[in-house]
């Protein structure tokens, strides 16, 4: 890797990898040079459609090119700790798409190559890094609410029922949480950083043996302050994360996950309104972050760090447990 230029390769080049690549014209340095996907048809069209010079019916071939980086994991999740390996055992950096993996021991077995060969390995959780973020902490850090009691966050839609969808399937790793439950936890530790604590949850299991509505309460950081949050594939919900306080609230607008807006709602004041716009479209800041660490030598990100995927994936594999979810292959 040059000191200016990161070449990029894909793997699953799905919707949104098609985000990931159209984000790193905002990204100095930043350059899609290839993609792979078992349709080498899939591939073919990715690559054209995004200017790379490469594509691939096979991911072999992308681990094997030598003007290649860093890669993009976008696939299902049960592929991810196995490609985010071998990607690291070619000696490339590897951004992987939430979740990191589907349990605490896969994610350890990958953290355990990235050290092995001396390689950079990130969670793609790029709602971490957009700005309005930053502003939300900074009220955190004045203690514009005072000291803060609880969270409240939802992440809802309603998905039709197919038993051959990803999402439905319990061999891929389906079901709300690891979906979209991940955000709600990954975000609440994120603002306030520490240990996560299980305190109680409930899900509808539906028939092909996955979590479709999922609700839990989680003591969150080192302050224990509780996370009430609601998931679901099968019902439409106010997506929003509200952020609690004795002396006011702090609203982050629907979807949490994907917006520049945050409201300070302090008690007998007018609400003060903070507005982000991104440069391309939010995934351009996690890219930032990953060519920045590259270039000085580190193994992991301090927004994203590995402790952190391991604390939300170690709630998740307990959340599941106490639910009844377990995966065929686990």
């Amino acid at each position: 890797m040059s000191d200016t230029l990161v070449r990029w390769g894909v793997i699953g080049p799905g919707r949104i990898a098609n985000r990931f690549a159209e984000s790193l014209s905002a990204v100095p340095g930043a350059r899609l040079v290839a993609a792979a996907s078992r349709d080498a048809s899939r591939a073919r069209d990715f690559a054209s459609r995004h200017g790379a010079e490469r594509h691939y019916g096979d991911y072999a071939s992308l681990f094997g090119d030598a003007e290649v980086d860093a890669i993009y994991v976008a696939t299902p999740h049960t592929q991810h700790a196995d490609l985010s390996i071998l990607a690291l055992q070619a000696g490339k950096a590897v951004l992987c798409e939430k979740p990191l993996t589907v349990n605490v021991p896969q994610a350890q077995r990958v953290f355990a190559a990235a050290t092995e060969h001396q390689r950079f390995v990130m969670e793609a959780f790029w709602t971490r890094f957009l700005p309005v973020y930053a502003q939300v902490r900074q009220w955190l850090d004045e203690e514009r609410i005072g000291r803060v009691t609880d969270i409240e966050t939802y992440f809802g839609y309603a998905q039709t029922r197919n038993p051959d969808d990803r999402l439905f399937r319990a061999d891929l790793a389906g079901g709300a949480l690891l979906d979209v439950g991940v955000y709600c936890i990954s975000m609440s530790q994120h603002l306030f950083p520490g240990p996560l604590r299980l305190l109680e949850a409930s899900a509808t299991v539906g028939e092909t043996g996955v979590d479709e509505d999922l609700k839990a309460r989680v003591a969150v950081g080192t302050q224990g302050v509780e996370l009430r949050m609601h998931a679901s594939m099968t019902s439409r919900l106010y997506n929003c994360f509200t952020i609690k306080g004795e002396q006011g609230d702090i609203l982050i607008t629907e979807p949490f996950w994907d917006t520049g807006q945050a409201i300070l709602l302090r008690h007998g004041e007018a609400p003060v309104a903070s507005f982000s716009p991104y440069l391309v479209n939010g995934f351009e800041y996690q890219v930032q972050e990953v060519q920045r660490c590259m270039a000085r030598g580190a193994l992991e990100s301090t927004v994203m760090p590995w402790a952190d995927s391991l604390a939300v994936l170690g709630c998740m594999d307990e959340i599941r447990a106490r639910v009844g979810v377990r995966y065929p292959f686990e």
